[in-house]
């Protein structure tokens, strides 16, 4: 058990943590939010002993295995799965060990390490690691790269591999899907629900904690507060809390109006000074109730551009790829005003190299691309935060766009992106990745572009920057392209889903539910595949052989027809689902179901919102054991014909 008694924390005179008290259970796996600094990855600091409380206690067992993610990857001529078993540090020391008593020849030692190897599954932890690295994106060639020859992002995804294969108790998990595509967040979020041990995640992405948590724990005024059930119910539970905290307020300060009135009529006369005394104590021993915080401190849109063309862009048999390696071919697609595309697919297909194709940041090889005048594109990816000016402020940088702009104007408008008074002339170096991130939105959006291009655009964003902005985008008026892991925007923003697959740029039929069911098939298509492709020994290709093969294939059909009829069921199922939290979702994305007077209907579209998608992650799971059942009973009648 994980127990913070009374913690307080003081940083550079800053109160982070002040009498913050939580208990974490064994097997728990606990939702860290909060707002960016508001001391979420402390918690983690004091976990790893990389911290020192200045009152309080952070307790738990000495004997648990704690894992997280390295921030620093080493560059070493190590391949990546080798560096990868390095995460289990008990298996590398019995292989030392081995090696050292074979090579003194004590037998007695041999076989005790085998049978100590043999507990702790070290004769399958190549097949592990592969596994993990399979599932984060890596193929087999790449498996025994070295270190050297993966980019940053990438390292990220062998560090994060590292963590899961410790044999963990505790497992520490800041912002893992920052560095992961769609097709690597879906796998993960499946193998943390799995995860025996206790997981503390920190993440801003909705519906990647929604099927894995069963808690949340909520860093909020320097405090922990601790909520029963997934993302989607703390937000019911806390939109009801602040209901009541804010009806205790007022109900508080009327009470406190009534007795500072007493007081200041009666503090100075003698007949009523013992009474206004006593007054002036109750209200020193008062406890306050703070105002509900119900305000996102981010509030911006999208100014309409200066021109809407249309189309905006039309391309017409158009390759794109890298000298000579062609990545996408035959690509048809016109951009016109209010297009809203999500582009789908998996790692390595071309959704990034489309991005940079229609960003002109890559020129097209083949076809025809052709903008519109007045085309003014906005494009956003992670490498543009390595662009900013580090000893320029946030009003330096916008300045340098608007020089007739007053500095007033400037400043009100950073302050919508959280720049506030002294923090838009503070120096961009020493700022977080999510407030860089935020300062290159800033930048973007007030170019006021016509063609909106995102690629991972809400990584280091915190969750109410990205209510924030998924706002704005759905009430931008140009067309936008986005590559995105953040399920929650491309449902809320996007109307078009393209699937970008085998070099080619085609319109999804279906939602995302869909594309995760298009994934789970076509890695079993693989598996199938590689079976294959196993050479067949002394099969005879006689008519008899083809009269048993079509009786064992009817044999197939009859026994696997109950297991397919309940498939059937789910996904008309999961479609209904799908489509009440969408609806709930549209609704929940318009401004006005905020305001005071919507409480009560908030409070309905937020249940309805987390039922439905509680819901759908037990329908999702039986669907996938289902299938699961159903290729292994498959897997099993074709290897007996």
């Amino acid at each position: 058990m994980i127990t913070f008694s009374d913690m307080q924390l003081l940083r550079g005179g800053k109160v982070l943590l002040d009498n913050a008290t939580a208990t974490i259970h064994p097997g728990d796996k606990v939702g860290l939010v909060g707002k960016n600094g508001c001391g979420k990855s402390t918690l983690f600091a004091l976990l790893k002993n990389e911290l020192s409380l200045d009152a309080g206690n952070c307790q738990f067992p000495s004997n648990w295995e704690l894992a997280w993610v390295a921030q620093e990857t080493p560059a070493l001529e190590r391949n990546a799965i080798d560096y990868v078993i390095d995460g289990d540090r008990e298996y590398r020391q019995l292989e030392r060990e081995l090696a050292a008593a074979e090579e003194s020849n004590n037998g007695i030692k041999v076989a005790e390490l085998h049978a100590k190897l043999d507990t702790i599954g070290g004769y399958t932890i190549n097949a592990r690691a592969s596994e993990l690295l399979d599932g984060l994106g890596f193929s087999q060639e790449q498996m025994q790269w070295h270190l050297t020859q993966f980019s940053g992002g990438w390292r990220m995804r062998l560090n994060l591999a590292q963590a899961l294969l410790c044999r963990s108790d505790l497992l520490l998990l800041d912002e893992p899907t920052n560095h992961l595509d769609l097709d690597a967040v879906m796998w993960l979020e499946k193998w943390l629900q799995s995860y025996r041990g206790t997981l503390l995640l920190i993440s801003h992405d909705r519906d990647f904690l929604d099927p894995v948590i069963n808690r949340i724990v909520h860093v909020e005024n320097q405090t922990l507060n601790s909520y029963t059930g997934n993302y989607s119910s703390f937000e019911v539970q806390r939109a009801e809390k602040l209901v009541l905290q804010q009806a205790m307020y007022q109900k508080q300060q009327k009470q406190v109006s009534h007795m500072q009135s007493y007081i200041d009529r009666f503090r100075y006369k003698a007949s009523k000074a013992r009474q206004a005394q006593s007054r002036i104590k109750a209200l020193d021993r008062m406890e306050k109730v703070l105002p509900a915080q119900l305000d996102n401190p981010f509030l911006f849109e999208f100014r309409e551009p200066q021109a809407l063309p249309n189309p905006i862009l039309m391309m017409d048999q158009v390759a794109a790829g890298y000298s000579n390696n062609l990545i996408l071919e035959k690509i048809r697609l016109n951009l016109v005003p209010g297009s809203r595309i999500g582009l789908l697919g998996r790692n390595g297909a071309g959704k990034s190299t489309l991005i940079k194709l229609l960003s002109g940041e890559l020129p097209a090889q083949a076809g025809d691309l052709t903008y519109s005048q007045g085309v003014k594109i906005g494009y956003f990816a992670q490498h543009q935060l390595e662009t900013l000016r580090l000893d320029d402020t946030p009003l330096q940088h916008l300045a340098r766009l608007a020089p007739q702009s007053t500095e007033q104007q400037l400043r009100d408008y950073l302050g919508s992106f959280g720049f506030n008074g002294e923090k838009a002339l503070d120096k961009v170096g020493p700022f977080s990745g999510g407030e860089k991130a935020r300062l290159v939105l800033a930048l973007l959006v007030w170019q006021r572009p016509n063609l909106l291009l995102l690629d991972e655009p809400t990584n280091h964003l915190d969750l109410d920057m990205r209510q924030a902005l998924t706002f704005a985008l759905q009430s931008y008026e140009g067309a936008m392209v986005i590559v995105s892991h953040d399920r929650y925007l491309l449902r809320a923003t996007t109307d078009d889903l393209y699937l970008v697959h085998d070099r080619q740029v085609t319109p999804f039929d279906g939602d995302l539910s869909d594309y995760h069911k298009w994934l789970t098939e076509q890695q079993r298509n693989e598996r199938r595949e590689l079976q294959a492709a196993k050479p067949d020994v002394g099969k005879e290709n006689s008519a008899a052989s083809r009269k048993e093969q079509k009786r064992l294939e009817a044999e197939l059909r009859k026994q696997t027809a109950p297991l397919r009829k309940k498939i059937t069921q789910l996904d008309k199922q999961m479609e209904k689902l799908s489509a009440d939290i969408s609806d709930a979702e549209e609704k929940l994305a318009d401004s006005t179901i905020y305001e005071a007077d919507n409480k009560a209907l908030l409070h309905k579209q937020l249940k309805r919102q987390g039922d439905a998608k509680s819901t759908l992650e037990d329908v999702e799971m039986e669907w996938m054991d289902l299938q699961e059942e159903l290729e292994a009973m498959e897997a099993t009648l074709n290897a007996e014909s």
